[in-house]
Order: C-alpha cells, then structure tokens, then sequence
C-alpha cells in the first residue's frame, strides 16, 4: 500500500468513525430526553450538512441535529428538483409487494380487458370508500382486488360477511356501496375477513379507503378516478 492509499484508507476509517459516534450521541441523547424515542430502528444522514433522518416505529420519520439537541416534525423538500423526500423515504418504507398479497381472501372486480391491476382496502361503513367506489366507476380496463377490512364498528364486521357470503360477491359490494342497496345476511366460512384485518395491521394500515398498486406504492384515502388512471398507467 503507497502513501496516498494510506492516506485514503485512514481518512474512510475516521469518517466512518466520526459516523459511528454522531449516531451514538444522537441515539443517547433522544433516548434519555424523549421516552418515546429509546428504541430508534435507524440514524441516517440527509443531504443538508449537520442533519440526520431518525426513523421509528417502521415507518415514522423525524430530523435532528448531530448532537441530538433539536428535533424536526414535518417534511423535508428539496426545492431544486421539487421532490418531497420525507414522502418518498416513507412511500419505500411503507410499500408492499403486490405479488404477495393473499388474493384468496379478497374477491374481484374486473371492468373491460382488466390488465391493469389495483388492490384495494375498504370498510363497508366508510363515507369516503363510497364515494371512491362511486369514482371508480369510470376507470376501465383494470381487475380489482378488493379486500373487506371493517375497522369502524361490529356493524362493518357484519356486513363484510353478508357481502363475501353472497352469491355473487361483486354484485352485493356495488350495491350497497354504489346503489344503498343493503346486503341481506348471509352465512359462509368468512375467516378471510379476519385474516384481512390481521394483514392490515400488519402493513399499518389504519384508514379506508387503502390503495396499493403493481409497483408496490399505496394511497391511504378516497382518489378521485383521474388520479387512479395517472397512478396506474
């Protein structure tokens, strides 16, 4: 090794270093101040010089400095290239893999050649997942994969299982959640309701209507049928 590598290989082992000890003092400080904080799952630099991404819980994204003396709620946006990094960061960390999705435990919805593909988490008792599917309407050429996920009340439970009890499943859902037709009662094997909820809380899913597309990405909240067609073309 000549002198230059040499010089090379200490200055990487001194960065590395300095790294390693930036985030132990970040990790000592937040943890000894801020309960909530004794358990950070990753320290990260961001890049503005001096700050550092703090992710918690998953997928919770919070900011400080290389002493850990201050802390930052919001989002970080790079004004040159108009990207919002916070929201990036937290759309990787949240995706899923589409591919693994247990399709068995939700039923479809297929309008035209249905070759664009879209899964979606809904309570039959959610305001906003009526209006959504009343947008849906117009999007054609796409299978939907809707996954039952009552979370607002045992009323919810009840009708999820009279819509995956029907005969025909599609048919019941768009009636009640298009046309307030109610889905008479049913009974049937409805353990893949359950299963749907325990998948949700898996992913974090806390609100209805959820999206989630082919490349993984997913939207919490209703979508008008514009932005649906953006998301999956």
């Amino acid at each position: 090794m000549n002198l230059r590598q040499s010089i090379l290989l200490t200055c990487a082992l001194l960065a590395t270093s300095t790294t390693w000890s930036q985030e132990a003092t970040i990790r000592k400080t937040l943890s000894e101040r801020i309960p909530q904080l004794q358990n950070i799952d990753e320290v990260s630099k961001t890049p503005i010089e001096g700050i550092y991404e703090i992710r918690v819980n998953g997928a919770d994204i919070y900011y400080t400095d290389a002493h850990g003396n201050y802390l930052i709620q919001g989002n970080l946006i790079d004004t040159k290239q108009k990207r919002n990094l916070t929201e990036e960061r937290v759309d990787k960390l949240t995706a899923i893999n589409f591919e693994t999705l247990p399709f068995k435990d939700a039923f479809t919805i297929v309008r035209g050649n249905g070759k664009r593909k879209l899964a979606v988490f809904e309570d039959p008792n959610c305001g906003y997942c009526k209006r959504f599917e009343k947008d849906l309407q117009k999007v054609n050429n796409v299978t939907v994969y809707m996954f039952l996920y009552p979370i607002l009340s045992p009323d919810s439970t009840e009708k999820s299982k009279a819509i995956w009890c029907a005969k025909d499943k599609t048919k019941a859902w768009q009636d009640w959640m298009v046309r307030d037709i109610t889905p008479p009662a049913a009974s049937c094997d409805s353990a893949a309701i359950a299963r749907n909820v325990e998948l949700g809380h898996k992913y974090k899913i806390t609100g209805t209507p959820t999206l989630v597309f082919l490349d993984g990405s997913r939207v919490p909240g209703a979508m008008g049928a514009d932005q649906v067609e953006k998301r999956l073309n």
